[in-house]
């Protein structure tokens, strides 16, 4: 049911929300959290589990190296407590020898699709962009990854998603589209277009250039850098797909850090308890706590 509620989602919404989760709690944030805006009422619609946020929680570099057993211990805590669905942020998806095992397990567990991007080497997160060295795979290898991946599911629900670095690393919109269409032929359930600019411009461009295929898959955005375009224009655009990436550490982050330096400067904690819940809220948070 967890599952397969990801495409069902797409066939009835001009958009799916996604938000990052780390772990349990912010899953809860996810599952229960909904405001009303004018006449509607709007909520997240799946989570993302994201390699940045899971290395940062676990105080090491974004390349890689937290194991997945590790990272699916915790979506299995998360799911303990949720019932949306959930998309895995696999970077590079390793060897299509050893991706095939990530898809079994991910997809027996009950994720809804894994997303990996066309790079190879050593991992560097993309917003570096060319500030770092990053190699991008060639076509035929990713896509014989993709395929890969799509042979070894188990269920039909689950979605393999092909993450597009062009425009990241300047190989510009031809090469971008180019893989676009390669990656449709092998078998991507949906593509990632990423960009690091300020600005939706190239995104647009390319969602213009990708509307023109006669063969379409739905389209991922993940506006981290260009924050400030609308979810109406991503729909207007053509993009299926929204993730907010790395949303919730960024903002627990700094308020956490703020905390300690009151009780470190104060010699008490009486002069952070603004910045806090209160004892009695979070043992009512959870319910059978109090």
């Amino acid at each position: 049911m967890k599952r397969k509620s990801l495409r069902e989602l797409l066939d009835k919404q001009k958009i799916v929300r996604v938000l990052e989760v780390h772990n349990s709690l912010t899953g809860l944030i996810v599952e229960n959290l909904r405001i009303h805006d004018g006449n509607q009422i709007k909520e997240f619609d799946a989570m993302w589990s994201s390699s940045l946020i899971d290395s940062t929680c676990k105080g090491k570099p974004d390349i890689e190296v937290v194991d997945i057993t590790s990272r699916l211990t915790n979506i299995n805590d998360i799911f303990e407590v949720t019932t949306k669905p959930l998309i895995f942020d696999a970077d590079t998806g390793g060897r299509a020898e050893h991706f095939i095992f990530k898809v079994r397990s991910l997809d027996r567990l009950g994720v809804s699709a894994v997303i990996i991007e066309d790079k190879t080497g050593l991992k560097r997160n993309s917003l570096f962009g060319n500030d770092v060295l990053q190699i991008q795979e060639e076509v035929d290898v990713f896509c014989e990854k993709i395929s890969a991946g799509k042979q070894a599911k188990t269920s039909a629900e689950f979605m393999v998603i092909a993450r597009i670095e062009s425009l990241v690393m300047n190989k510009g919109m031809e090469d971008a589209i180019k893989r676009a269409a390669a990656y449709i032929e092998a078998g991507a359930d949906a593509l990632m277009i990423h960009s690091i600019k300020n600005e939706p411009d190239e995104i647009f461009e390319f969602c213009q250039k990708f509307n023109q295929f006669s063969k379409k898959i739905p389209l991922v955005s993940v506006p981290t850098t260009y924050n400030k375009v609308t979810e109406m224009q991503l729909i207007d655009a053509g993009i299926s797909i929204v993730i907010y990436a790395n949303h919730m550490l960024r903002s627990a982050y700094p308020s956490m850090i703020n905390v300690a330096k009151s009780i470190l400067k104060h010699s008490r904690s009486a002069d952070s308890e603004d910045s806090c819940m209160s004892i009695k809220e979070i043992l009512g948070l959870i319910s059978g706590t109090s």
